[in-house]
């Protein structure tokens, strides 16, 4: 169903006393294919959405389809803390999902694998890829959790300069492109579970979509409140201060709410942004107190990068989310 990863990018030194990831990642085209127990370093799945269609059709910047890989061969050659105090992460790398005739059938084929992953304590990191795959990633995961358990809300958190609440209904035909992945989740799933976008800038988004999220009770914390409140606005957000290690968690990562200057290589780029050293501290602050299930990180664009600055930004949310306490 997916194209294996290039095993070339399983980067190794050959030698026991400089350990790197690339030698701790098995490939195997599903979870279920390995023995999995007993690992108290995690488990995580890996898998790429080599695809920029949807940026395009949004009238971004091309070029995400390269970062799978790219990030890929960054995150590989990264080696694990050295005051890591438990038994190493049981990593598996899914592959890419295939070049198929349509966008709409490489989204299918994308949420067929990911829904394949029922195991809650498998988590999986995604990359894009345009962030129409955060509708993939999101569907799969409200999907599993919504059955799991009616007491509990899941929660999307996105970190973003956009909303992406845009309709995906043009001129009467369905075109699903990287700004409408909310929309899309909204109109599907309603209120059975709470979003929130972190990181929005006032000329990245339309007096009408901003109505829009907030009539339907998308949670909405802008960069200057984040800025000006030195991310207390974030904590003591409703939703993110009521997460408990019970509530289910989804990362959604769009690496253009990030400021040029840590990930200028990406669909649209801005100066102001959020700091990724900011970012990495909140969300591993979050991981230790969540049941933060997956990371979706989208819109990296290899061809628009400066010394590979925002595919490094992205492996390091990957390495964050994987060691994190």
């Amino acid at each position: 169903m997916l194209n294996p990863t290039d095993i070339s990018l399983f980067f190794s030194k050959d030698d026991p006393q400089d350990i790197r990831l690339g030698e701790m990642v098995k490939s195997v085209a599903l979870p279920d294919q390995v023995d999995t127990d007993s690992h108290q370093g995690g488990q995580f799945a890996i898998v790429g959405y080599p695809d920029d269609e949807g940026i395009e059709l949004n009238g971004g910047r091309a070029g995400a389809k390269l970062a799978p890989d790219t990030i890929r061969k960054i995150f590989y050659k990264m080696t694990p803390p050295h005051d890591w105090k438990k038994n190493f992460p049981f990593l598996f790398d899914i592959g890419n999902v295939p070049d198929l005739p349509s966008l709409n059938a490489r989204h299918a084929t994308a949420l067929k694998v990911v829904s394949q992953i029922t195991d809650p304590g498998i988590k999986i990191i995604s990359l894009g890829g345009g962030h129409d795959y955060g509708y993939v990633d999101g569907h799969a995961f409200l999907e599993k959790n919504i059955k799991r358990s009616q007491a509990i809300k899941p929660v999307i958190i996105n970190f973003d300069a956009h909303l992406d609440v845009r309709t995906n209904d043009k001129a009467g035909v369905t075109v699903n492109h990287s700004g409408t992945s909310f929309y899309r989740l909204k109109e599907k799933f309603k209120d059975a579970f709470h979003l929130v976008e972190v990181g929005l800038q006032p000329h990245c988004n339309s007096r009408s979509h901003w109505e829009w999220a907030r009539e339907n009770h998308i949670e909405l914390i802008s960069l200057d409140a984040v800025e000006s409140s030195e991310w207390d606005s974030v904590w003591q957000n409703k939703v993110i201060a009521s997460i408990t290690l019970h509530t289910p968690v989804f990362i959604s990562f769009d690496m253009d709410g990030l400021r040029s200057a840590d990930a200028g290589g990406c669909s649209q780029s801005w100066p102001t942004g959020l700091k990724l050293s900011d970012c990495l501290v909140f969300l591993k602050r979050l991981y230790e107190q969540s049941d933060t299930q997956g990371l979706g990180i989208y819109e990296t664009s290899p061809p628009l990068d400066v010394d590979s600055k925002t595919s490094k930004a992205a492996a390091l949310l990957m390495y964050n989310f994987i060691f994190r306490s």
